[in-house]
């Protein structure tokens, strides 16, 4: 059975000129342990695709499943199995990162010693320990985006969704942060989906590839196989492939957020 199943899942936004369709209908599923890459153009709908599988935003439109909980009928089951780190992240900059992870721990009604001891753990697990008491304000944008994720992973999802987690990082930070994905997958057998506009990301991570165009599912399958497919060989880029499918060059990391 798959950690997550998506049919028909839509939604349309109203406004002053009429219904917008941000997502169409997008049938989905993922295999528990699988890192899934959600690829797009800007506007195509995997920003919004993902506020509605962890609950943010409802569909107007189809089902779903994550970790054995329907969407519309146990939303609060689906929040306590996702983890959610959103595209602009959420930490307050005027507290220590200990305060901010043990607050994160407080909200999900852990004690005070367990939400003490559960910062601590996850400050070693995402190498925070020795920034404990730093205030997050003076943080990298690497070390600012691993306390993002180890906030999302408080409560042990079994499924962690990751808007662009990459974009603005260095070098040196976004190829840590793809070992930090890979270890969560392979040592706590965590679910991943993340989107990105880097398309080595893309191709270098996931374990399979769904590009979303125009609030649909233009093409699935593992990165070799688009490339086969699409582009005529598995030594083809990924860029070559995503043309191909959609027409469109991936969006640069400044472009504005896609709903």
């Amino acid at each position: 059975m798959p950690i997550i199943s998506t049919a028909g899942l839509a939604r349309t936004f109203m406004s002053k000129a009429g219904p917008v369709e941000a997502v169409r209908s997008i049938d989905m599923t993922v295999a528990a342990g699988e890192i899934v890459g959600l690829l797009g153009p800007n506007g195509a709908g995997k920003t919004t695709t993902l506020r509605m599988l962890t609950t943010l935003l409802s569909p107007t439109g189809g089902a779903a499943t994550v970790a054995g909980h329907d969407l519309a009928t146990d939303p609060a089951g689906v929040r306590e199995q996702c983890g959610y780190v959103a595209q602009s992240g959420g930490v307050d900059p005027h507290i220590t990162v200990r305060e901010e992870l043990v607050t994160q721990g407080r909200m999900y009604r852990l004690g005070k010693a367990a939400a003490a001891a559960r910062a601590g753990e996850l400050a070693g697990d995402l190498g925070l320990s020795d920034l404990l008491d730093r205030r997050t304000a003076t943080l990298s944008g690497g070390q600012r985006r691993r306390l993002d994720i180890a906030m999302g992973l408080t409560h042990r999802p079994a499924v962690l969704f990751l808007d662009e987690p990459t974009t603005g990082l260095d070098p040196g930070s976004r190829t840590d942060l793809w070992e930090l994905v890979r270890r969560l997958r392979d040592e706590s057998g965590t679910t991943v989906v993340l989107t990105t506009h880097y398309l080595d990301e893309a191709d270098a991570l996931a374990d399979r590839l769904v590009v979303v165009d125009q609030g649909l599912v233009a093409a699935e399958g593992t990165p070799d196989a688009l490339k086969t497919r699409y582009a005529g060989s598995p030594g083809a880029t990924l860029q070559d492939a995503f043309l191909a499918i959609t027409g469109r060059a991936p969006a640069a990391d400044t472009a504005p957020v896609a709903v």
